[in-house]
């Protein structure tokens, strides 16, 4: 390779890293496996080694990856939270050990000592102490400024409020998911047919930076502390001193710590922690090498991104190859339909692997994935097996396409995929899969508003086998509700008469409660407007439904196949027997039109109304209420707190108006 070449190739190198690096700790959906983004990052650190005049302060070789994410409070941190070098090969880290050991020398330090850790797969955070109570946490973010997060560090069990000494003390710590709870949480999302966290460090990553902290409360985050950041009123000599501290004070710290002394006994520590990594409850990514006198680690300094005093011995990730015997389908309670690959069963990284997900249709075709291929699998972040590739040069000619049904394989219901998506949807609304997901929307409060039935209550009347189907709710009795809790008496009497008064719900309700793909609150008061009963939405063309206001021809075709389902009409003649209402009340709630043609745009807090009940009073009125402010926007009701959508508005010259104001005009 010429320095032309080289260069080339640099610049490539870094425009690659840099968006993955920004793809995995940024948007926690990483794009490629941690050993195809190692090898790259490899590739341009030997590239700029051997041609050091094209080293660049923007290169990821030279600065921490990561960014302070919006929404979040910025912290400095006192001490920066550098990475840490990694290394792909034993020889390389006995390298390393003998050259920290001679450095040892030249300066005289008697306990040349290392200590060899778990590289533990998960996210960096920064614990703040004074007096001993938990004041601030953080994310390394770029490694000088990191992100606010204290509210969620907050929810995480293992991290003491109160430690066992009133200090003041800094610590570094790494959050991660369990290999048990990130299997238990993958199972849950693909049940839901949700999209499947990649692994367990950007699981862990992303529900650390949510911004709502009762989000990161439901999610299983642990946490092992392995560093003493900064401390006040104490000092220690050795690093493996400063652990032992650490767990003195109530710190969950990393449980492996093997004490070495010698070039041989750091590669002994390797292989004896690589040989126990399938026995471990959380997933690691590789061992860390540190030097345990901290005097010493003074001298060996840091660079701009790396400290001297440790590296990383990366594990290569175990591959083998098998057999794709079929590809079956799972139908989630979304109704997604996820293809899974039944393997000739294979021990990999510990575990008899015998079947993995496929994600979509669109993933087999990138990888050209046939029936009766011969593939490659590992297992991504020690968790999840994943088919790297098919070995196309063992086709025999005999392996077959696979494709998506068009029928669901759980009730036979169509099978469609919409365009813009890459899922592919069961679209029967009596289908078994999907039924529980089906009844906790249909009682929901924008939907049939039925109060008290929720999704444990629902839960038991399934277990039970009380219903069995959206129209049963309508066949229960007050004998069947007093069942299902002690002295349930009262609570029997109140859910019979909201499942009664729900009987008397508007249409827009009813539309909302089917749960037609694509079709919101907003769109079924449009089509209970406009067509007046159930009847004349089931007859409506493709061209009627297009023709009016906010139904595109993506909602059209939605709900015509919708309604042409025999499972559909089988449950909307259930509800007529039943007695639900299947006509619009529009004009039975009144006939004053006022707000017709006006189109209106909620912002801020308002005091007296919530966002629902004001939009249907101008709804009532024969207004629109729009999320987004544009030039056909009338009015603009204005609360406390309003944001860009006031400014917009009043650089268009939209009329702005108050809750004062509001209530005259619906006076």
């Amino acid at each position: 390779m010429n320095k032309i070449q080289a260069k080339k190739r640099i610049e490539e190198l870094r425009k690659q890293t840099e968006y993955y690096a920004n793809k995995y700790y940024v948007d926690d959906n990483p794009e490629v496996s941690d050993f195809e983004y190692d090898m790259l990052m490899l590739e341009l650190r030997n590239l700029e080694k051997e041609y050091p005049e094209y080293i660049s302060k923007e290169s990821l070789t030279q600065h921490v990856a990561g960014k302070v994410g919006e929404g979040f409070k910025k912290v400095e941190h006192k001490i920066p939270l550098l990475s840490i070098q990694d290394i792909f090969s034993i020889q390389e880290i006995i390298d390393y050990v003998n050259k920290i050991t001679e450095k040892a020398n030249q300066e005289n330090i008697e306990n040349n000592n290392f200590v060899v850790e778990t590289k533990i797969d998960g996210l960096t955070a920064s614990l703040e102490y004074v007096d001993g109570v938990f004041v601030r946490g953080s994310t390394r973010g770029n490694g000088l400024v990191g992100e606010d997060v204290t509210e969620n560090l907050k929810t995480i069990k293992n991290i003491p409020k109160k430690l066992t000494e009133n200090i003041k003390i800094t610590v570094r710590g790494e959050v991660f998911i369990s290999k048990a709870d990130f299997e238990k949480m993958n199972q849950e999302r693909l049940e839901n047919g949700e999209e499947l966290f990649a692994n367990a460090r950007n699981a862990a990553s992303g529900s650390l930076r949510q911004l709502d902290s009762e989000i990161t409360k439901k999610r299983p985050l642990d946490i092992y502390v392995y560093n003493v950041q900064e401390i006040t009123g104490k000092s220690f000599n050795s690093h493996f001193e400063e652990l032992l501290y650490l767990e003195k004070l109530g710190f969950n710290v990393n449980p492996v710590k093997i004490f070495c002394k010698t070039s041989d006994d750091v590669k002994k520590a390797i292989e004896k922690i690589g040989a126990d990594r399938d026995k471990l409850t959380f997933g690691i990514d590789g061992a860390v090498i540190k030097v345990d006198d901290l005097n010493f680690r003074e001298i060996l300094g840091t660079t701009a991104k790396n400290p001297r005093w440790q590296v990383a011995y990366k594990y290569p990730p175990e591959q083998k190859q098998t057999k794709l015997i079929d590809i079956v389908c799972n139908v989630g309670r979304t109704g997604v339909i996820t293809p899974l690959a039944i393997l000739e069963p294979v021990s990999i990284a510990g575990s008899t692997i015998s079947k993995t997900t496929l994600h979509n249709e669109d993933f087999i075709k990138q990888k050209d994935i046939k029936i009766g291929d011969t593939v490659l699998i590992q297992k991504a972040g020690d968790v999840i097996p994943e088919i790297v590739k098919p070995i196309k040069g063992k086709r025999t000619g005999e392996e077959k396409d696979f494709e998506m049904p068009k029928i669901c394989p759980v009730c036979g219901a169509l099978a469609i995929r919409n365009e813009g998506e890459v899922a592919t949807r069961c679209t029967g609304t009596e289908c078994p899969a999907k039924l529980h997901r089906n009844l906790v929307h249909f009682v929901s409060r924008e939907a049939m508003n039925i109060d008290g039935l929720g999704e444990n209550i629902i839960e038991t009347l399934l277990n039970k086998n009380l219903i069995s189907n959206i129209a049963d709710i309508y066949n229960l009795t007050f004998e069947d509700i007093c069942s299902l809790k002690k002295n349930g008496t009262k609570f029997a009497s109140n859910l019979i008469n909201a499942i009664e008064n729900s009987k008397q719900n508007d249409l827009f309700r009813l539309i909302t409660a089917l749960g037609i793909n694509h079709i919101g609150v907003k769109a079924a008061k449009i089509l209970a407007k406009k067509f007046k009963t159930m009847e004349n939405i089931e007859k409506a063309g493709v061209e009627e439904l297009s023709t009016i206001d906010d139904i595109g021809p993506i909602m059209a075709k939605s709900i015509i196949e919708f309604f042409e389902q025999e499972q559909t009409k089988d449950l909307i003649n259930k509800l007529k027997l039943a007695g639900v209402n299947m006509k619009s009340q529009n004009e039975e709630v009144g006939g004053d039109q006022r707000f017709d043609g006006k189109v209106f745009v909620l912002t801020g807090a308002l005091e007296k109304y919530s966002r629902e009940e004001a939009s249907s009073i101008i709804e009532k009125f024969g207004g629109k209420v729009s999320s987004s402010v544009s030039k056909k926007t009338n009015y603009v009701l204005a609360g406390e707190d309003a944001g860009s959508k006031l400014t917009k508005a009043q650089s268009l010259g939209i009329t702005i108006i108050s809750e004062e104001k509001f209530e005259e005009m619906i006076k």
